[in-house]
């Protein structure tokens, strides 16, 4: 093939990236060829990630227990909240939760006397306890609440809006202590949904938001929710503490876990369905995100691993056997 005609397939490439047109080339792959493409997709997530880890990490005075407190908040809420959440845990830090997490009611003060987000609903008796009770921590420890404006409350589906989340957060905080050990423990994605199993308080159990009772239905963290705390937090921790630490078999382990973890429905895997492209599990499906976000949503056709290899194999037709 001549060099325009390489030119030209660079070109094709770079026009079909929009539409992910390279699942075709994907699907059409050997299982061993397309396992290699993923693994190295799939890495190079968890390397991108890790980055941030290391950041939060020394933030965190190099403390593990701190790290995945802060890591937690960033991941419990949707995308548009993460800043308002890290904001949250660095105004409510773990050493006052870890002081103070023998009354799930304190906890609960402090977050939601922090997060600001009170002041956008009518009072009740709880909601009145929680705003006296923050008070007191408020003076204790010099804590600057938020403001509601900085939470973003539009298009939030109920059981994902941020008080509801920070229940749950309160709930699991007062009942577990965060030692790195239960999280490198994981294996599967049971595991992840037993870890972060506890439930919000009674109040929760018939409210959504404050003073508007709804029917009653207990509010514990769901199976889906559990399954990308899996993917984004508790992987995650295990492959940055054993980079951290020289442990590859802990960062082998990360892997392992992703595997074990049902794919993520969202609408990148919906477009890469349209080429026949099912992934099977987490492993999988974080390869495919990596492959959107990274390279086609950008158009480095030409950087990526899958339009490498198409690139290399049209430059040496005789040799394209993954084809």
């Amino acid at each position: 093939m001549t060099d325009e005609e390489v030119r030209r397939a660079e070109r094709r490439l770079t026009a079909g990236a929009a539409t992910y047109s390279c699942g075709g080339y994907i699907a059409r792959l050997d299982t061993l060829h397309r396992h290699d493409l993923y693994t190295r997709l799939a890495y190079d997530r968890l390397e991108r990630k890790y980055k941030v880890v290391r950041e939060l990490f020394d933030e965190s005075d190099r403390n593990w227990n701190q790290t995945f407190y802060v890591l937690l908040f960033r991941t419990i809420g949707d995308t548009t909240n993460r800043d308002a959440f890290l904001t949250l845990a660095r105004r409510v830090s773990y050493r006052m939760v870890l002081r103070e997490r023998a009354s799930l009611h304190a906890v609960e003060a402090m977050l939601f006397g922090a997060s600001g987000l009170l002041d956008n609903y009518r009072d009740d008796a709880y909601t009145r306890s929680l705003k006296e009770d923050f008070g007191y921590f408020s003076h204790k420890y010099g804590i600057e609440p938020m403001t509601g404006a900085e939470w973003n409350l539009r298009d939030i589906r109920p059981a994902n809006h941020p008080l509801l989340r920070i229940a749950q957060l309160a709930a699991f905080l007062a009942s577990n202590d965060f030692l790195i050990d239960r999280l490198v423990e994981c294996r599967t994605a049971e595991d992840v949904r037993r870890l972060f199993s506890a439930e919000a308080s009674d109040y929760w159990y018939t409210h959504y938001i404050p003073a508007a009772p709804t029917h009653e239905l207990p509010k514990r963290i769901g199976r889906m929710k559990a399954d990308l705390l899996g993917i984004n937090l508790v992987s995650l921790i295990q492959y940055a503490y054993g980079a951290c630490n020289g442990n590859e078999h802990l960062r082998e382990q990360a892997f392992q876990l992703l595997e074990a973890i049902p794919a993520e429905e969202n609408r990148f895997m919906r477009h890469w369905r349209f080429y026949g492209l099912r992934p099977a599990n987490a492993f999988e499906s974080q390869a495919l995100l990596q492959l959107a976000t990274e390279y086609c949503d950008r158009r480095r056709c030409t950087e990526c691993p899958a339009g490498r290899r198409q690139l290399a194999a049209l430059r040496q037709p005789a040799a394209a056997t993954e084809q």
